[in-house]
């Protein structure tokens, strides 16, 4: 069965000012699958992530996102950064904050169906804030307030979420509450896209993302997460054999880990 993807991306450039962020790279991300973005500081994650919302637009080859350029209609991708935030002491609730989700669909000044209504009020349920509805954003901590932007992202009507390292920092809770957005909007017949810097999180999604300047790779993690695309990636020539099973990669052959067992008996502790 052939695959149906989010995007398409062909020689695409992205940068800002005088300066490059993503140098031509052509990849593809799957619809209704969790896709990871992941590479080091400064590899172009959340710029590319910018470019799949239509924040950022390319300087070179082509984007297309649900089959168009990113950032058309209302409806197709539901966006939330990193750094995300209200100026402090603003007098609005967490239910005002995720209600905010509607506003792409309604507008700012059309009054919410009874279906927006209920949008915003499962969205709340799937992130467990809706006890803390009533409440000033302010006065939340910053599990709590990531929960509530993700939660007005669930409240758009989306096809696809994007998150900007979205468990960056998190107490347990909002972690485990957030992480199980991301893999059960797949059973929505949604896309999830986040960044991320770890690489659990990066071997948990069906499909991985991985860059530096370039997107490296792209496929399956068990295609992207060898030892040869990481240190190409991350620059890691001290990733050496005696680290232990930092990652799995097809490319170690056989010798090699005849020669590793033959060591470790040679050498008991």
């Amino acid at each position: 069965m052939s695959t149906e993807w989010l995007a398409e991306a062909s020689g695409l450039a992205l940068g800002y000012g005088g300066t490059v962020a993503v140098r031509p790279s052509s990849f593809a991300i799957p619809h209704r699958q969790v896709t990871a973005i992941i590479g080091p500081n400064g590899s172009g994650k959340s710029t590319l992530l910018n470019a799949l919302a239509g924040v950022v637009r390319p300087r070179a080859g082509s984007l297309t996102v649900l089959g168009r350029r990113p950032g058309g209609r209302p409806g197709g991708v539901a966006y939330v950064m990193q750094s995300l935030a209200f100026p402090a002491g603003t007098p609005i609730t967490v239910r005002e904050a995720v209600g905010m989700g509607l506003y792409p669909k309604i507008g700012w000044f059309r009054r919410p169906s009874a279906s927006d209504r209920e949008r915003v009020r499962s969205a709340m349920d799937r992130l467990r804030i809706t006890a803390f509805a009533a409440r000033h954003l302010d006065e939340l901590s910053g599990g709590q307030r990531q929960r509530v932007y993700v939660a007005q992202g669930l409240a758009q009507p989306h096809e696809a979420l994007l998150l900007d390292e979205p468990l960056t920092g998190l107490d347990i809770t909002s972690a485990r509450s957030i992480d199980q957005i991301i893999h059960s909007e797949r059973d929505h017949g949604h896309a999830v896209v986040l960044t991320t810097h770890d690489l659990d999180e990066a071997r948990a999604a069906d499909w991985v993302i991985l860059m530096n300047g370039r997107v490296i790779a792209a496929g399956r993690p068990s295609e992207v997460l060898t030892r040869r695309h990481l240190e190409d990636a991350y620059g890691l020539g001290s990733l050496h054999a005696s680290a232990g099973p930092f990652f799995d990669d097809p490319h170690i052959d056989e010798a090699s880990a005849r020669e590793h067992d033959h060591s470790r008996h040679a050498h008991p502790h």
